[in-house]
């Protein structure tokens, strides 16, 4: 009990000084650039997706958390939390069978947004060296 309760401690440590803000140094791009926060993505939602990946990465190391930390934040650069949000629901939903998992396979956003998350997922694999 004490060693999950340090574990989920030291993820909520991790989280809480690596998030990133992005900063307006030029007034005309952000007029132009359509801007992601990446802030937005709540605190519960960060921790969840940092400890589902440590334990895919092998359990709870330095490195895994840092990697896996890192992982979401630059997930969170490209999609905002309601992307994110509902391209995890379609993903975790397109293989309920027959016709109800349909309305979550087959429309073209539902394909889009897969697509976009599988993509920003394969970048921050890379960028944060994840193993």
């Amino acid at each position: 009990m004490k060693n999950s309760l340090f574990s989920t401690f030291a993820v909520f440590a991790l989280l809480s000084g690596c998030a990133t803000t992005q900063e307006n140094s030029k007034p005309e791009a952000a007029a132009s650039e359509p801007t992601v926060m990446v802030n937005d993505y709540p605190t519960r939602d960060r921790v969840e997706y940092v400890l589902e990946c440590v334990a895919k990465h092998g359990g709870l190391t330095y490195i895994s958390q840092y990697a896996c930390g890192c992982k979401i934040d630059k997930i969170a650069e490209k999609l905002s939390f309601e992307e994110f949000e509902s391209a995890k629901t379609f993903t975790q939903m397109q293989k309920t069978p027959g016709e109800a998992g349909a309305a979550f396979r087959d429309p073209k956003q539902s394909k889009d947004l897969r697509t976009k998350l599988k993509e920003a997922d394969a970048e921050a694999e890379k960028a944060c060296f994840v193993n």
